[in-house]
C-alpha cells in the first residue's frame, strides 16, 4: 500500500513537472518567434511599405494574437458554462487609461462585429498610431485586471511580459498602412503562425571544416588510378565555406543594424519622456513659487489686520478708562451742594432768564459734556468767586422787598 502511494505521488509530481516544462517551452517559443517577427518586419520596412499584404506582418499579427490569448480565461454564462473569450475583452478594459485611446472608435466600427475582429482592428490602429507598446505597457501595469482575465502561467503574467513591451518599441520606427475593411479582420477563423521563416538551419564553421577534412582523407585514400578531378570537391567546399561565412557576417550586420535602430528609437523615446518630465518639473516649480508668493502676501495682510485690531483694542481700553474717570468724578461731588438745589436752581433760572448766553460766558464755563468744563463749573460754584443765594437771603441785611428790588434790577 505504501509503495502504491509513493508511486502515485511520483506520477503526480512527474505530471506537474511535465506540465510546467510544456508551459515554459510554450511561453519561450512564442516570445522568441515574436522577437524574430519584429526583426523581419523592421528589415522589410527598409525596402517596402508594410500593409495587409505583407506576409511578415500577417505572421506578426498572428503571433501577437496568440500571445494575448495565451491562457485567457473563459466567460461564465448564466447557466454556469464557460464560453470562449477574445483578448479584445481584456484590452478594452485594461487600456481605458491610455490618453487619446482608440477603444471607443473601434467599438463603434460598423463593419467589425465580432470580438476577435475588433481585436485585430485594434492591433492595426495601434501600429499606425505608433502606440502599441504604450497600450501593452498600460495593460500590464493594471495587474488586478490582468489577473482577472488570465490564468496562472500566462505570458502576460510572467517575466516575459516586460520583454514583450520592450520589443514592441522597435515597431514605432515603421510607418504602417492598413485597410480596416479587408479580409484580415475576419474573426471567423483563428490566426495561424507560420514558423518556416524562422526554422532555417545554418551549419557551423566547425562542422564545415570537419566535412572538408573527411573529404580530403577519402580522396587521399583512393586508388592510384585516381585522376586529378578528385581534387575538385574540396575546392568547391572551400568556396561554399567562404560563401557561408560571408552570409553569416551579413546576417550579423543586419542584426546589428536592427538593434541599432531599435536602440535609437528607445533613446529617442527616453529623451522625449525626459523632456516631458523636465517641463512638468518646471511647471510644478512655478506653481510652488506662485503659491509661496500668495501665501506671503496673505501673511502680510493678516499681520497688518492684527496690528490694526490691536490699535483699535488699545483705543477701546482708553475710552473705557475715560468713562470710568467720568463716573468717578460724578460720584465724588459734594452731596450737600446737590441737596439744596431748589434755591440754587431758582437763582440760576433767574440769571438765565435775565441774560442771554454770550460767547464769553460759554468760553468761561465751557461745554457741560466734557469733564474739564464740568470741573470748572463746580469750581465756579464755590463761595470764593460767587455768592451763594441761600446765604444772602438768610443774612439780616436782606428783606423780601430787597429781593424784589434785586429782581427788578436784573
Amino acid at each position: 500500500m505504501a509503495s502504491f502511494n509513493i508511486g502515485g505521488l511520483n506520477a503526480s509530481s512527474r505530471r506537474r513537472s511535465v506540465h510546467s516544462r510544456n508551459a515554459t517551452v510554450e511561453r519561450r517559443n512564442l516570445i522568441t518567434v515574436c522577437r524574430f517577427s519584429i526583426k523581419t518586419l523592421i528589415d522589410r520596412s527598409c525596402f517596402e511599405t508594410i500593409d495587409d499584404s505583407s506576409p511578415e506582418f500577417n505572421n506578426f499579427a498572428a503571433i501577437l494574437e496568440q500571445i494575448l490569448s495565451h491562457r485567457l480565461k473563459g466567460q461564465i454564462t448564466w447557466f454556469g458554462y464557460e464560453s470562449p473569450r477574445s483578448f479584445w475583452d481584456y484590452i478594452k478594459v485594461a487600456c481605458r487609461k491610455v490618453s487619446h485611446n482608440c477603444i471607443c472608435s473601434i467599438e463603434n466600427m460598423e463593419n467589425v462585429s465580432s470580438s476577435r475582429a475588433k481585436g485585430r482592428a485594434w492591433i492595426r490602429v495601434a501600429l499606425m498610431e505608433k502606440h502599441l507598446s504604450e497600450y501593452i505597457s498600460t495593460a500590464l501595469r493594471d495587474f488586478k485586471t490582468t489577473r482577472r482575465f488570465y490564468e496562472d502561467g500566462a505570458i502576460v503574467l510572467g517575466e516575459e511580459a516586460n520583454m514583450l513591451a520592450g520589443m514592441l518599441l522597435g515597431l514605432n520606427a515603421i510607418d504602417f498602412s492598413f485597410c480596416l475593411k479587408g479580409e484580415g479582420l475576419d474573426g471567423n477563423y483563428p490566426a495561424v503562425i507560420d514558423f518556416t521563416p524562422y526554422l532555417k538551419f545554418t551549419q557551423s564553421s566547425d562542422s564545415i571544416s570537419s566535412d572538408e577534412e573527411e573529404l580530403r582523407t577519402l580522396g587521399s585514400s583512393g586508388s592510384e588510378s585516381s585522376t586529378p578531378e578528385n581534387i575538385g570537391p574540396p575546392f568547391n567546399m572551400d568556396e561554399n565555406s567562404w560563401y557561408n561565412k560571408c552570409k553569416r557576417v551579413e546576417q550579423k550586420y543586419r542584426l546589428t543594424l536592427e538593434q541599432k535602430g531599435y536602440l535609437e528609437e528607445l533613446v529617442r523615446l527616453r529623451e522625449t519622456q525626459l523632456s516631458e518630465s523636465i517641463s512638468q518639473k518646471k511647471l510644478l516649480r512655478q506653481k510652488v513659487e506662485a503659491m509661496d508668493m500668495v501665501h506671503k502676501m496673505e501673511k502680510e495682510q493678516l499681520e497688518y489686520i492684527i496690528v490694526e485690531l490691536q490699535d483699535q483694542l488699545k483705543s477701546f481700553h482708553s475710552l473705557d478708562q475715560l468713562s470710568a474717570d467720568v463716573s468717578l468724578s460724578q460720584t465724588s461731588l459734594d452731596p450737600s451742594h446737590l441737596e439744596d438745589g431748589d434755591g440754587k436752581q431758582d437763582g440760576m433760572n433767574l440769571l438765565s432768564e435775565g441774560k442771554e448766553d454770550t460767547p464769553s460766558l460759554l468760553g468761561l464755563c465751557g461745554s457741560l459734556t466734557s469733564v474739564a468744563s464740568y470741573k470748572s463749573l463746580t469750581s465756579l460754584k464755590s463761595s470764593e468767586y460767587l455768592a451763594s443765594p441761600t446765604t444772602d437771603m438768610t443774612s439780616p441785611g436782606l428783606t423780601p422787598s430787597g429781593v424784589d428790588l434785586y429782581k427788578e434790577d436784573l
